[in-house]
């Protein structure tokens, strides 16, 4: 793509709440990229969910609320499908004037989990499940989406509908046409369990281009969806009495050779496989957090409600954390459930990839699999039960240290204890507004 010839174009980086920070830049800007001049204050990534400073920041007043450079992604630039103009996105990080990845950039969170990987000579393949909610946001509390076919709003659940598929049909196909414009990699789509909830999955492929096009796909989809008169949201739970909104994501690790780490030619997988379930059981309750990063979220993880409340694995069960579904054995695989679609991508994958890891360096035997309703299983370890649980959880949690930078520990922890006490100062029912578009 030829950025010299545009209008304009974007270019911007990922915070810690996954909303895009950046600037518009004229056309002159297109040879100087990777020079580093566009620069942007390091307090931008640490914002909170309105953008506002965090309180008592190290980035912020005590550092002088110093630039960094913003430099390009090897991702590449993108049409942005959602905008009226000829324009493009530039993936960005942020990094220090000698060049050094900035600790507080998510992505560069993720590339540091990927190096690890990489000095053993391996590589994950990853893939993800996005489940959205399609909604109209015009009056005081959210309600379902008008069915353009029918004029009449939606009521009930449609589970795999076809009907509801169809009616939908304008928006799906601007969807798969943005997904194929920006090189995403847009699977089978479903009419999933709630009412207005859809799901899409992205094919396997790298890692980190993997959490680069889950990024890019929750941003097309909500200009989209504005695009066609209604809402998309990634939020947890839209609705309290309804379906919540997942991330589920399938990882296997591959060597120099190609191989699958995790195919032992049976369905039981190999030692690795299960040093890596390990890793991510143990790590998963400090973790929670990254899973669940809102006090949205929480509304979600309850018993019997599809989503997972407690570390546990098993074989071909969806009741729990972790399942290893069946298939070919070429193809054996890790499915990690717990994560809730307002999620950041680079920090999810970085905590699920991390803990498996760190399961595989200690080769770490896990528990027995479950079998049956892990909902009705006593003395499963559970997950961080609420938003301050989960912060102090993630603050001291041994395995989440040797998964992240302990700036960006300190940061997100500080950003989301801030993001509470915001959220206790407004009234319960206007909470989903700040969530809606912006998770």
């Amino acid at each position: 793509m030829d950025l010299s010839a545009l209008h304009s174009f974007r270019v911007a980086a990922c915070d810690l709440n996954g909303q895009m920070r950046g600037k518009r830049v004229p056309p002159s800007y297109a040879d100087k990229l990777t020079k580093g001049a566009v620069r942007m204050p390091f307090s931008a990534l640490n914002v909170d969910l309105w953008g506002a400073d965090i309180d008592n920041s190290p980035l912020v007043f005590e550092s002088g609320d110093a630039d960094g450079m913003l430099l390009p992604t090897d991702r590449g630039p993108v049409p942005m499908p959602w905008l009226g103009a000829d324009t493009a996105l530039v993936p960005m990080c942020l990094h220090d004037d000698a060049g050094v990845p900035f600790a507080g950039d998510p992505r560069h969170a993720l590339a540091a989990v990927l190096d690890r990987y990489a000095q053993r000579g391996w590589s994950v393949i990853a893939a993800t499940e996005l489940e959205f909610t399609l909604l109209d946001a015009s009056g005081p509390q959210p309600q379902p989406p008008i069915n353009p076919v029918t004029d009449r709003r939606l009521v009930d659940e449609a589970v795999l509908s076809m009907a509801e598929m169809d009616a939908f049909d304008a928006f799906f196909t601007d969807l798969y046409d943005g997904c194929a414009a920006m090189g995403i990699p847009a699977q089978t789509a479903i009419s999933e369990s709630g009412v207005g909830q859809f799901e899409i999955n992205l094919n396997h492929q790298d890692a980190m281009r993997c959490a680069d096009d889950t990024w890019l796909f929750k941003t097309l989809t909500r200009g989209l969806a504005r695009k066609h008169g209604f809402t998309a949201t990634f939020m947890s739970k839209p609705y309290a009495d309804d379906a919540g909104n997942g991330m589920h994501v399938h990882f296997s690790v591959v060597d120099e050779k190609g191989r699958n780490v995790f195919d032992n030619g049976g369905p039981e997988g190999t030692d690795l496989l299960r040093w890596a379930v390990a890793g991510c059981l143990s790590a998963m309750p400090g973790c929670t957090l990254i899973f669940a990063p809102h006090g949205n979220s929480y509304t979600r993880l309850i018993p019997g409600a599809h989503a997972p409340t407690d570390a546990s694995w098993a074989y071909e069960n969806r009741t729990a954390a972790l399942r290893i579904p069946g298939g070919a054995p070429a193809a054996r695989r890790i499915e990690h459930r717990v994560a809730g679609g307002d999620i950041n991508p680079y920090l999810m994958l970085a905590a699920v990839l991390g803990a498996a890891l760190n399961g595989i360096e200690d080769e770490t035997e896990p528990p027995a699999p479950i079998s049956g309703n892990a909902y009705e299983i006593d003395g499963l370890p559970q997950l961080a039960a609420d938003w301050g649980a989960a912060i102090t959880a993630f603050e001291t949690d041994p395995n989440v240290a040797r998964i992240f930078p302990v700036d960006l520990v300190r940061f997100f922890a500080m950003t989301k204890r801030q993001e509470m006490r915001r959220f206790a100062e407004r009234p319960a029912e206007e909470h989903w507004l700040s969530y809606l578009e912006a998770v």
